[in-house]
């Protein structure tokens, strides 16, 4: 029988940045270079229908300049610096390929070193936090998020766990390959990918926290090692029949040739689609961070057309074999589901179904949406702390 929990969370707030609340700014003297720079059309509108504007990776809404390098004119560090700051490099899973340099897949022309593998081993960007004398818990974002969407939730599991998020290789500010030079971005192989990961964090006892459609990725992995993982949590992974299609802002990316030109776009690959799913209103500081990787080089985007691709035509045997996994008496992982209700890439038709039938513990967000992480970050790492045990 499946043990049912509600939770009533506050609805999040709209933020608008205004030249009223923004920090002040120090004026510096421009070049007459940058002075060009400053009449260029640096402003972008949030929408075709608003006519609010802008400044791509200003430090708050209301900026003075921008950089496709991520610099600014501003003397404070951005929430993109910052969030860099708290993370580290990690080194996991060899590199695959023949080491020939990486080509973009419309001209041909060689990519920049963004674009092209390491030598050996991939680089990963890892957060931890906590003491690693405590549980280890490992926070895995979903497609196409990053590391950087569990932030609230690492604060909270601190107190009392070794926190770890990391971005996906394709993703945030790990590794982005060129696909066909040393990484495919097939499921199986992201399976792979994070068992070197996770092998890389010492201990045993894992356990790990999924989120959205790479909840059949992980839990491949932990049903092949379920001597490694004390505790699974899924946060809306796609779990019916219906789910085994990729929901429409994602299926774009997987167009042929329109979805490299799509995915190009910072504000269709991180905005648009990241406040398609559900309630989350993104606030200009945290779309900073979001659109850094594809603001500094095209092979994020590259990335995300190549993942999309796979999971339309993955998804569905993934799915499938997900439901037998967590439906099969092999399967000993004590394992629990958190459902945001306000999901609008995955309906939560069959859930609670397929949750009785298998036993798994149950647990609905009346008001979170896809991303939990983001619509109610603090109240997650609360439930999540709960569901381990810590209070």
């Amino acid at each position: 029988m499946a043990i049912r929990s509600h939770y009533s969370l506050p609805l999040p707030r709209l933020f608008l940045g205004s030249s009223s609340t923004a920090p002040p700014v120090r004026k510096l003297a421009l070049t007459s270079y940058e002075l060009e720079r400053r009449k260029a059309n640096t402003r972008c509108k949030l929408s075709r229908e608003s006519e609010e504007e802008y400044l791509i990776d200003a430090p708050v809404s209301i900026g003075d300049g921008f950089s496709f390098s991520g610099g600014k004119y501003a003397d404070e560090p951005s929430a993109a610096d910052e969030w860099l700051s708290r993370g580290k490099i990690v080194k996991a899973h060899i590199v695959g390929g023949t080491g020939e340099k990486a080509k973009d897949p419309i001209f041909g022309l060689t990519m920049g070193r963004s674009s092209q593998a390491a030598a050996d081993t991939f680089r990963w960007f890892c957060v931890e936090e906590g003491s690693p004398a405590n549980p280890t818990v490992v926070l895995i974002h979903g497609l196409p998020s990053q590391a950087y969407s569990f932030r609230k939730v690492l604060l909270k599991l601190s107190k009392s766990f070794h926190a770890i998020a990391f971005d996906w290789l394709g993703f945030g500010f790990s590794d982005k390959p060129q696909p066909g030079y040393g990484f495919e971005y097939t499921l199986v192989e992201y399976a792979s990918a994070l068992g070197s990961l996770l092998n890389e964090f010492s201990g045993e006892n894992l356990s790990l926290v999924v989120q959205g459609y790479f909840a059949p990725v992980v839990v491949k992995y932990v049903y092949n090692h379920q001597e490694r993982v004390k505790n699974l949590i899924l946060l809306n992974p796609p779990l019916t029949a219906k789910h085994a299609k990729l929901s429409s802002p994602l299926s774009s990316f997987s167009n042929f040739l329109l979805g490299e030109i799509f995915s190009q776009d910072p504000l269709r690959a991180s905005d648009k689609t990241l406040t398609s799913c559900g309630p989350y209103a993104m606030k200009e500081v945290d779309a900073m961070v979001y659109r850094r990787p594809y603001l500094t080089s095209g092979s994020s985007g590259f990335a995300l057309t190549a993942i999309s691709r796979a999971m339309k035509k993955e998804l569905k045997g993934e799915v499938e074999d997900m439901r037998q996994i967590l439906s099969s008496q092999a399967w000993k992982i004590p394992t629990k589901i958190c459902w945001g209700q306000r999901d609008r890439w995955l309906s939560f038709d069959g859930v609670e179904e397929f949750c009785k039938s298998t036993g798994h513990e149950l647990v609905e967000l009346p008001l979170g949406g896809h991303h939990l992480q983001e619509d109610c970050g603090e109240e997650l790492g609360r439930i999540i702390a709960s569901l381990l045990g810590q209070r």
